[in-house]
């Protein structure tokens, strides 16, 4: 069996993300083929192509991470019914300067929590387009949605309901299966001819 080494991101910088407990379980209910590396948003400075001619080390060493990874996950809240600020100036940073998008063609999932009832759908929304425009194949189906309750997950990320813990170790697994397959068609020459839908 394959591993492959999956590079995170968590969108928020607070010390007590409900999505940094939410990528903690993630990574717990994962399948053995797949080892995890986050990659780190909250020393980067805020993006501007002053900085495209001289990249600052905090720039390289992410798109250095990216790079490095077989697969992404973007484990993220909701801001104002978008992307939180720090991670898309996060991918702002590995897709540039102009014709070096780190991105580009790594197979990429996306996750959310919320205490709200509609679990980060929107900013999903918004990610997808922006993976898209950068190329990044993605696993759209199943999809996840997590209304967030603190009875359901622990700081250690263990899991306490057995529906909730059944449907994130499918998503995984699906997640795990997309990511051979696109790697798979990466090698063969064929990605274009890849189901981003995951089925």
């Amino acid at each position: 069996m394959s591993t492959y080494n999956i590079g995170y991101f968590v969108g928020s910088l607070a010390a007590g993300s409900i999505n940094r407990t939410l990528s903690k379980a993630l990574i717990n209910l994962a399948p053995e083929s797949l080892t995890f590396t986050e990659i780190s948003i909250k020393d980067l400075p805020l993006y501007s192509y002053d900085y495209d001619a001289n990249y600052p080390p905090e720039g390289l060493a992410l798109k250095k991470a990216v790079e490095a990874s077989d697969g992404l996950l973007f484990i993220s809240p909701e801001y104002n019914r978008s992307i939180p600020g720090a991670l898309k100036n996060a991918i702002d940073w590995g897709s540039r300067p102009w014709g070096t998008n780190s991105f580009a063609r790594k197979p990429s999932g996306i996750v959310g929590a919320s205490v709200g009832a509609i679990g980060t759908a929107v900013m999903q929304s918004s990610m997808r387009s922006v993976l898209s425009f950068l190329d990044a194949p993605q696993l759209n189906s199943p999809e996840v949605y997590i209304n967030f309750k603190p009875s359901v997950f622990d700081q250690e990320g263990n899991v306490h309901d057995p529906s909730t813990a059944e449907f994130l170790v499918h998503y995984m697994e699906e997640y795990a299966a997309f990511i051979q397959r696109v790697l798979d068609s990466k090698a063969e020459g064929h990605i274009g001819d890849v189901n981003p839908v995951g089925h």
